[in-house]
């Protein structure tokens, strides 16, 4: 499959006067609000370098995966990253802070433009939602761009209301990765 037909899950943009009506909604509008908020307090976490708190968005089966916009668009799952629950993700987040050496380095995350696909009867959401990711490294003070795509995510809305990542694809469109990528995006 080409990249070219397969930009994105929302086939609702086929139909772009449907999904504009539909973006008005009052059940649309609060998951926006909801996943908005929650990817605000994702980004923070990360950006803070609090690593071992990055499971804590997910469900205890969550999924995630970091892979290229050409594997994703071939069906291919084999990414840089890919966690199957949130043990998985506990040990990466554990080996990263406490065994890995790598440069000192400063990201901050950028997540926009969110989409919301679809609510289902369960409150589950799924999204999506474009992503860059700025690197600072201590030989690099200026920054850059260390990768750029789009999030797919399913949420599942919890008894309090709040919501958790039942997965969460990073699909990045960035052709070269500048450095080993270290942490989640």
């Amino acid at each position: 499959m080409s990249r070219e037909t397969k930009p994105s899950l929302d086939v609702g943009l086929k139909d772009v006067t449907g999904a504009l009506q539909r973006a008005t909604s009052p059940a649309v509008r609060d998951a926006l609000y909801a996943v908005e908020a929650f990817n605000a307090i994702y980004c923070a976490v990360l950006d803070d370098g609090d690593l071992e708190d990055w499971p804590e968005f997910f469900t205890e089966d969550g999924f995630y995966n970091i892979v290229s916009r050409e594997n994703y668009d071939h069906g291919l799952p084999v990414g840089l990253v890919y966690c199957e629950g949130k043990n998985m993700m506990k040990d990466r987040a554990m080996a990263i802070a406490k065994t890995s050496m790598f440069g000192p380095r400063y990201l901050r995350h950028f997540m926009t433009n969110t989409r919301i696909l679809s609510i289902d009867d369960t409150g589950t959401i799924r999204s999506e939602t474009n992503f860059i990711l700025i690197e600072v490294l201590a030989e690099l003070p200026e920054g850059r761009l260390h990768m750029a795509g789009r999030m797919q995510d399913v949420f599942e809305t919890q008894g309090n209301g709040s919501l958790l990542l039942k997965s969460r694809i990073a699909i990045y469109d960035t052709l070269l990765v500048h450095n080993a990528l270290v942490l989640p995006v």
